[in-house]
């Protein structure tokens, strides 16, 4: 159990992002543990398992949310599955709060192809922010290389839209740090990553990327849309 008296804001969060510059993903997910314990809660989107494994086998039973839009590719669901599996997690399914169904009925069919914006809010934005209420942290997995608009992430930040800190254990990954800690784990994969998709989302707004093209072009593609809105 934390123990923790800091008066978080983003004047602390800077001061212990400054602090943890150089740390390694292991010695964040270290601090962020002693720190706020099970008020602590790791977002993942399933597109690998790293930050399930990484605070699984440090807290066990660690609050690993999951965005279950209702859009998934079945191998991401499995691979949050099989992460349930593998791990002492508990996996907290943050739902939207109208169903696929619901929401066709009452703004058409294909919200996504129309106003992802919109459809993005409501079964991304809106399910994450109910889902934080009552934790003092939250863990995510983007990183720097994720695309320009993530290049000078910060590790530690004061989220001052859910009023929590927001901690990114391996924003200076490569993707060679990716690979190496999946081989040295042998954690499970999305297989969708080797079939060329490297980056994940909703099946209705994913596609395969080309070798050499921008990691998340296969996201919305042709739109000018290049974030859900939960990192913004």
């Amino acid at each position: 159990m934390s123990t923790d008296t800091t008066v978080w804001n983003a004047e602390a969060c800077a001061e212990v992002n400054e602090r943890l510059a150089g740390a390694s993903a292991s010695e964040i997910a270290d601090w962020a543990i002693e720190t706020f314990g099970q008020k602590l809660i790791v977002a993942a989107s399933m597109q690998d398992t790293i930050l399930p494994h990484m605070f699984g086998t440090r807290l066990p039973g660690a609050h690993v949310l999951f965005l279950e839009t209702g859009y998934h590719f079945k191998e991401t669901i499995e691979t949050r599955d099989e992460a349930a599996r593998r791990f002492p997690i508990t996996i907290v399914n943050a739902l939207p709060a109208k169903t696929v169904e619901e929401q066709d009925a009452e703004f058409g069919k294909d919200l996504f192809a129309r106003d992802p914006n919109l459809c993005c809010f409501m079964r991304k934005v809106d399910p994450l922010a109910r889902s934080l209420a009552g934790y003092d942290a939250w863990v995510t997995g983007a990183r720097r290389v994720d695309a320009v608009t993530r290049a000078e992430m910060p590790i530690v930040t004061w989220d001052e839209g859910h009023g929590l800190v927001k901690i990114n254990p391996i924003a200076a990954w490569s993707d060679m740090d990716v690979e190496v800690y999946q081989v040295a784990n042998q954690l499970p994969r999305n297989p969708l990553v080797a079939q060329g998709y490297p980056s994940i989302g909703c099946e209705p707004c994913t596609n395969k990327v080309a070798p050499g093209e921008d990691p998340r072009s296969g996201r919305w593609s042709g739109q000018e849309k290049t974030e859900c809105g939960i990192h913004e």
